[in-house]
């Protein structure tokens, strides 16, 4: 078999003027068969083997001799072939095209076929797409929901304490008013009603307040129906363990700017307050936090002492803590237990900022929400630290030392419920990879970063909405034209002030929610008419405020079709703009 082969165009071939489509199969003489496939044109001529009989033939429509069937002639004795029992006729001109016609047409429908599975893969995307975003405003409502039936209880409880208020106070006015009938002198009486209060604090309701008011110690009281008590920016430095025993109903206690000392309060000394729900100690000289604290305790503030180590036992029975603020103390991860935060088991606040943490502490309560750890040390973030924290949702490390190649890769990116990430003033090169999916606020001002590696966003759902890279140094070769991949129709506010931007970087113009863009004290010179609006874009106008100040752009070359997506040309900045 002898082949030859043809190139043609990619999906239909020439061949002596006919056009042929693709896995087409003709003969256009005997002996020979060609296939179109893949653009070329195959092909294939018979080679007939030597015969070595008397009397070969070649029936009609064959290419090779083949043997005859001998017998004998009727009218005499000698042999003569019989005539061929099948002959076949060569396909006519019009039978090709009609079989060309015939693959053309199917070739249509499998295309056809191709075209309706990829927009049913497609729209099943968007529904699954669609699917999502649903999913998450239903969580998101479910959560306000919640919070507003919070909020809603918390004012049914303050109205049900403000009528007992107002009835203790009712009664209270009632047996001063018969106190005063009885007695000569009434100021006496009422400081004597009053608990003996010192000199310099006031008594409002069911609130005591002695803030600023020089006192070196802690004043005996003797008010049942206390439940607010603020002693803040006086010299107390102990607290004896009696000293809440005239005042056990007490829900708040403001201790702030004072100079208490760990060994200064006593033993078990707030145990008694089965009340209490906040504690403030912030700006004290305390080394540990105090013992034996009431297990309803809601919010604890120690911000601003001598803390030097975090027990096992430190938060023991607080498992009602929600808020918990330790900042500016001398706490590292050295001396912090792994096993401290365990029994706060509803903990949502964290706040560790100004300390010494060189990492971030292990053992973060499952419940936790926030987490802040501004100001310290931190140069890794190790791939385990929040294997726990399955429901955080925003954490600052603004003031670190953290770089793009300290981040584990898997430290965060399958936290599901991380929208928020502060990242400011750190020592990042390049916009970190591997951002959690959910991630919805970058904030990465004040960095070195030079560079938004290409498809850096693309992994995020449902996508970036806010982006702070104010105060960096991207040139114009530090945005690439997938940088942006990902985020264009989730950005919402894009700020690249303060860079060294010499155009407005790519991908800019396909981003079909932007409301806020900063570009402005850069080093940008010109706005060409599609860089910011796509001018193929028929629908709304979506920018709502867009600064380009101080760069070098002459105004009165700027199209107007260049903002033709913002909503008012009152929205733009243009001016002041720097001198060559």
């Amino acid at each position: 078999v002898m082949r030859t082969i043809m190139f043609c165009k990619q999906g239909q071939c020439v061949y002596q003027g006919l056009t042929m489509f693709d896995q087409a199969v003709w003969s256009p003489k005997p002996c020979v068969t060609c296939l179109c496939t893949g653009g070329r044109v195959v092909c294939d001529e018979i080679t007939c083997p030597i015969t070595h009989c008397h009397f070969p033939f070649t029936p009609t429509g064959e290419c090779c001799p083949v043997y005859p069937d001998l017998s004998l002639d009727l009218s005499g004795d000698s042999p003569v072939p019989n005539e061929p029992y099948n002959s076949v006729t060569p396909l006519t001109q019009e039978e090709i095209q009609r079989i060309l016609w015939r693959e053309e047409e199917e070739h249509l429908e499998e295309k056809e076929r191709l075209r309706k599975k990829d927009e049913v893969k497609k729209k099943r995307k968007k529904h699954k797409k669609e699917q999502a975003e649903i999913q998450r405003k239903l969580v998101e409502e479910r959560r306000k929901a919640e919070q507003k039936a919070l909020r809603l209880e918390l004012e049914k409880e303050d109205e049900e304490r403000r009528k007992q208020i107002e009835e203790i106070e009712r009664r209270r006015q009632e047996e001063k008013e018969d106190r005063r009938q009885r007695q000569e002198e009434d100021a006496e009486v009422v400081v004597v009603n009053r608990g003996g209060l010192p000199p310099g604090c006031d008594i409002s309701d069911v609130t005591v307040t002695c803030d600023n008011a020089k006192l070196m110690y802690f004043p005996p009281l003797s008010i049942p129906e206390l439940k607010s008590l603020s002693l803040e920016g006086n010299n107390i430095s102990s607290i004896p363990a009696e000293a809440f025993n005239g005042i056990p109903n007490l829900e708040w206690v403001n201790l702030k700017k004072n100079k208490l000392t760990s060994a200064g309060i006593g033993v078990k000394a707030f145990k008694g307050l089965k009340m209490l729900r906040r504690l403030y100690l912030d700006g004290n000289l305390l080394e540990v936090v105090p013992a034996d604290l009431p297990p309803p305790l809601q919010e604890l503030k120690i911000s601003e002492n001598r803390l030097r180590r975090i027990d096992e036992n430190s938060f023991h029975d607080l498992s009602s803590l929600v808020i918990l603020e330790l900042e500016g103390n001398l706490l590292s991860e050295g001396n912090v237990d792994p096993l401290a935060f365990a029994p706060l088991i509803q903990l949502s606040y964290l706040r560790l900022g100004r300390n010494h943490f060189r990492t971030i502490p292990q053992g973060l309560p499952k419940s936790l929400l926030e987490l802040y750890l501004e100001n310290n040390l931190i140069e890794e973030i190790s791939e385990t630290v929040f294997n726990q924290s399955q429901n955080l949702n925003v954490v600052s490390l603004r003031h670190n030392r953290l770089d793009e190649t300290r981040i584990a890769p898997l430290a965060w990116i399958n936290r599901r419920n991380l929208e928020s990430i502060d990242l400011s003033h750190n020592q990042f090169y390049l916009v970190p990879s591997y951002l959690p999916r959910s991630l919805v606020h970058l904030v990465l001002v004040g960095n070195n970063i030079e560079r938004i590696p290409g498809y850096v966003f693309a992994h995020m759902e449902p996508g970036l909405e806010y982006l702070y890279l104010s105060y960096n140094k991207l040139d114009g070769e530090g945005v690439e034209p997938e940088s942006f991949f990902g985020s264009y129709s989730s950005m919402v506010e894009l700020c690249l002030d303060n860079n060294q931007l010499i155009t407005v970087p790519s991908g800019i113009n396909e981003m079909t929610n932007l409301h806020f863009l900063r570009l402005n004290n850069n080093k940008i010179r010109s706005i060409p008419d599609d860089s910011i609006c796509d001018p193929d874009h028929r629908g709304d106008a979506t920018l709502v405020a867009l600064r380009l100040e101080n760069n070098y752009i002459d105004p009165q070359k700027v199209s107007r079709t260049a903002f033709s997506c913002i909503r008012a040309s009152s929205s733009v900045i243009l001016k002041p703009q720097k001198t060559k």
